[in-house]
């Protein structure tokens, strides 16, 4: 198939992809307009949350403050190039197993070898064809997150069945709600990760929702009511000043 052009009608084919888990998050860092568009509809699509960025000058901030699952970086930027900051996403502990997949003109194997020396996990030559870079996004987000797709999710005693809608703590049964439920499913899919309130809100109950943080403490409250009775171990780690996470030792002698 020849590569597809940057328009409109290379979105003509797009299509739902069902997956078992919490949706994906997409970052794109790219300069060109119609191409960042392009891609985002694309994406969003094929299910995925998609935040853009067209300087590189503001991508550490953008990771700071919402760590995607993958990164689409193009490498020629206005601000810091892609190939920077890529090496420094790989200098540093909470990016430098990010999937990054960068996107480039310079089609030399040189430049190729360059790009993937610097931590890229994939390469890709404009034009490119839109379906190959989903089939490489995809493929991507399977090998670095396989809890993605998984149907199951089991720290210690503790399974979460994401084709059931069933949680279990040993012989019984937990009984949630569909904001309970989404919120453990989501801390237990990048168990050790702290995610502030403002994170949980946007990656749990969506963008476009209105409502205080305060929620989010209801909610982990009732989720911690839930999952732990008498003497049993509290599996949600409170980081003062910063969020909630999933104990990462949970489970462990």
């Amino acid at each position: 198939m020849p590569p597809m052009s940057y328009t409109a009608s290379s979105l003509a084919n797009r299509k739902e992809t069902p997956r078992a888990g919490a949706v994906p998050r997409i970052l794109v860092v790219e300069d060109e307009a119609a191409l960042s568009l392009l891609l985002s509809y694309n994406l969003e699509a094929e299910g995925f949350v998609v935040d853009r960025i067209e300087h590189g000058d503001h991508v550490e901030l953008q990771l700071a403050e919402n760590l995607p699952d993958l990164v689409i970086l193009d490498w020629m930027l206005p601000g810091v190039s892609g190939l920077e900051i890529c090496r420094r996403m790989r200098a540093r502990e909470a990016t430098k197993t990010l999937p990054v997949i960068m996107l480039t003109a310079r089609g030399e194997e040189g430049e190729r070898v360059r790009g993937l020396s610097v931590g890229a996990d994939d390469y890709v030559v404009k034009p490119f064809s839109v379906p190959e870079l989903m089939a490489r996004v995809r493929a991507l987000l399977r090998r670095a997150s396989p809890e993605r797709i998984a149907n199951k999710l089991t720290a210690g005693d503790l399974d979460l069945d994401r084709e059931t809608h069933r949680v279990r703590r040993g012989n019984r049964d937990i009984h949630l709600g569909p904001t309970e439920f989404r919120l453990l499913e989501h801390l237990m899919e990048k168990k050790g990760r702290v995610f502030t309130r403002a994170q949980l809100l946007d990656n749990v109950w969506g963008q476009a929702v209105e409502i205080d943080e305060r929620t989010v403490d209801v909610h982990v409250g009732r989720l911690r009511k839930a999952l732990s009775r008498g003497r049993e171990r509290d599996p949600i780690r409170t980081v003062r000043g910063a969020g909630y996470a999933f104990d990462e030792t949970f489970g462990r002698n």
